[in-house]
């Protein structure tokens, strides 16, 4: 039996949210840590998943996240794989790559016929994971408009 166990967040906790306040550091150096009441926002949303990843060899300490978004825009439904962390002592044994099937498993049963995500070229390891995982690169300009200033 694997010891690696993916949940979908269904609560918030203390539990979630130090977890969340350690992954998303290994994550983002520049991103701002979500409090319980953001937290509770993703979890309750019809239209976002937080997985956990859950080390039930370390007794069910969270290692791992990705939130899952799935929409519907007028050409379909579309999902999108965001905030993936593994936590540094867990890497390199499948988390990611677990954490990843499943959400591809969700999108397929919430009608998605794709699932999007992007990396950073630095993050090398997950770059390696997504394609072996069997996503393409796809020719494309990706954008970002700074509202914040």
């Amino acid at each position: 039996m694997n010891p690696i166990e993916i949940s979908v967040a269904r609560t918030v906790d203390d539990e979630v949210v130090a977890a969340v306040e350690s992954l998303v550091p290994q994550l983002s150096s520049s991103s701002a840590i979500p409090q319980a009441a953001e937290l509770r926002e993703i979890v309750e949303s019809p239209c976002t998943t937080l997985l956990l990843a859950r080390d039930r060899g370390a007794g069910g300490r969270i290692i791992g996240m990705l939130t899952l978004a799935v929409f519907r825009i007028p050409t379909g439904i579309r999902a999108w794989i965001e905030d993936v962390s593994v936590d540094a002592s867990a890497r390199g044994r499948g988390v990611g790559e677990m954490l990843t099937r499943a959400a591809i498993r969700l999108a397929a049963e919430r009608g998605s016929r794709t699932v999007e995500l992007s990396s950073r070229p630095s993050r090398e390891a997950a770059n390696r994971l997504y394609q072996r995982v069997g996503f393409v690169r796809r020719d494309t300009n990706v954008y970002r408009f700074n509202v914040a200033n």
